[in-house]
């Protein structure tokens, strides 16, 4: 049996993503990087290989760049959910379209790589059947230094991260949701799922 740290290394399809990435905003692909650096670091902690990890981040913002009405259209076309909050927040749909242009476009396996579709898929809202890495892409995403600003909650988001993932999800999670209900946003139903199935555990 394969050891959850072998390291898990496809050129071919790494490579087509990374074309794609090279095609999006300095600002994005800097962000992609920083977040790669880390997704290696906490990895290791929680058995995910760390190459596979930074794979995840790559990927995960292929669809970050489109105009919202673009990803409308793409979701439409790809048959995916699309909720009453991201009709009025289409950004929240990049993940799954990301997903989809990934299977349909780049050759990523749902079946045998549905590890890395799922990561891809919920890397905005986090979903209660989220694997060690979609946990790990989705924190790291979230971690990246030049987001400190927008979450000055930070350190005790990346403290909790090191030792157990479904608390540091939790934690941001839970403060997202106070963060956005304040403000009188929206809040996504799967970050309520996800949030719920966390605190059940």
């Amino acid at each position: 049996m394969q050891s959850p740290l072998q390291s898990f290394r496809q050129p071919g399809l790494e490579s087509r993503i990374r074309q794609r990435v090279d095609g999006l905003p300095a600002k994005l692909q800097a962000h992609i990087a920083r977040a790669q650096d880390v997704a290696r670091e906490l990895a290791p902690h929680h058995a995910v290989d760390p190459e596979r990890a930074a794979l995840g981040i790559l990927a995960h913002d292929v669809a970050r760049a489109m105009p919202g009405v673009e990803l409308l259209e793409r979701a439409a076309r790809f048959d995916l959910p699309i909720r009453d909050v991201e009709q009025q927040v289409p950004l929240l749909l990049h993940g799954p379209v990301g997903a989809e242009i990934l299977r349909r476009e780049e050759g990523l396996s749902a079946a045998a790589e549905m590890d890395l579709y799922q990561a891809v898929y919920w890397h905005t809202t986090a979903h209660p059947t989220l694997d060690a890495l979609g946990k790990v892409v989705f924190l790291a995403d979230k971690l990246d230094p030049n987001k400190r600003k927008r979450y000055p909650y930070q350190p005790q988001i990346l403290e909790l991260a090191y030792d157990n993932l479904d608390a540091a999800i939790l934690e941001f999670l839970t403060r997202q949701v106070v963060d956005l209900t304040n403000r009188g946003h929206l809040v996504h139903p799967t970050m309520l799922e996800a949030r719920d199935a966390l605190l059940r555990v």
